[in-house]
């Protein structure tokens, strides 16, 4: 009988820098998304000559940022 090994896909919780493709993984959005919002200055990037890299720290700063608009604009509608 044959087994499949299925591998779960390492996540590195002490990387300081994360690929483009990592941060939209640990956002839950595509690449293409991901970037969109480094273009528009809503997720912070650093580059290291050619590489493109997010920092690990942006994420949970650009989620709460997200959460804080969502509550301004929840309470502005019940306003």
């Amino acid at each position: 009988m044959e087994t499949l090994n299925v591998v779960e896909e390492d996540v590195d919780g002490t990387l300081v820098l994360l690929t483009v493709e990592e941060a939209a993984r640990r956002l839950g959005v595509g690449r293409t998304t991901c970037y969109a919002l480094i273009r528009a200055g809503e997720l912070e990037s650093v580059t290291i000559g050619a590489l493109r890299r997010v920092p690990a720290e942006a994420l949970p700063e650009y989620v709460a940022r997200l959460r804080q608009a969502q509550r301004r604009t929840f309470l502005g509608a019940a306003a």
